[in-house]
């Protein structure tokens, strides 16, 4: 038996906690930005991911007007600073809704690192940042899409393995539904299948 649940009559803001508790794990933007002020910005961002690959591109949404969309769109720059295990309460602190113009690398005490590239700083704690310049920005409904073209990326030489950046290294966190956190669990290590190889080699059949 399933359940069916209508957007337009649940509304909002409950059809929202609706998809944020099924679409997961959600990979965590922990953006980085500078204000016109010169102040700077972190803020955690749970709808990420890449979006193009030539060139290199990176997507993070903004949910109403909110300081680094603000930033992104004044200064056309912004760092996605990886969030890790170990930054876990940093990470969540720096979610809290400072007044506009109060550095959140401040007054959560996370220590920054000059970028190479933009004018954003990095968080120095974080294994990975992608320094980035705005490609564009997309407005749907209440929230708005900015596309990032990495120019630079960082990664600690500690979490390379072979040349691959390897996940019980990073240690990303993720967001789940609710207040809930996700680390990493089990890894699971399967190599797809070419169509040349796949007589005998999908997945059995009842």
């Amino acid at each position: 038996m399933r359940i069916d649940f209508d957007p337009e009559t649940m509304g909002t803001t409950p059809f929202y906690k609706l998809l944020t508790s099924v679409i997961v794990p959600r990979p965590i933007a922990w953006v980085s930005t500078v204000g016109q002020d010169g102040a700077a910005n972190l803020a955690p961002h749970s709808f990420f991911t890449v979006a193009a690959v030539a060139p290199p591109v990176v997507q993070f949404t903004s949910v109403g007007r909110k300081d680094s969309l603000r930033n992104v769109e004044d200064t056309g720059e912004f760092v996605v600073n990886l969030a890790p295990e170990g930054l876990f309460e940093q990470v969540n602190a720096t979610a809290t809704d400072f007044p506009h113009g109060v550095s959140e690398f401040e007054a959560v005490g996370v220590e920054q690192e000059a970028s190479l590239r933009v004018k954003p700083p990095r968080v120095a704690g974080s294994p990975v940042a992608l320094e980035c310049v705005v490609h564009s920005t997309m407005g749907l409904g209440n929230s708005t899409v900015v596309f990032g073209r990495v120019v630079h990326a960082v990664i600690d030489d500690e979490v390379m393995v072979d040349g691959h950046a390897e996940i019980t290294r990073l240690r990303p966190l993720s967001r789940l539904g609710r207040n809930e956190w996700g680390t990493v669990g089990e890894v699971l290590d399967l190599a797809r299948i070419r169509y040349a190889d796949w007589e005998g080699q999908g997945p059995e059949r009842a």
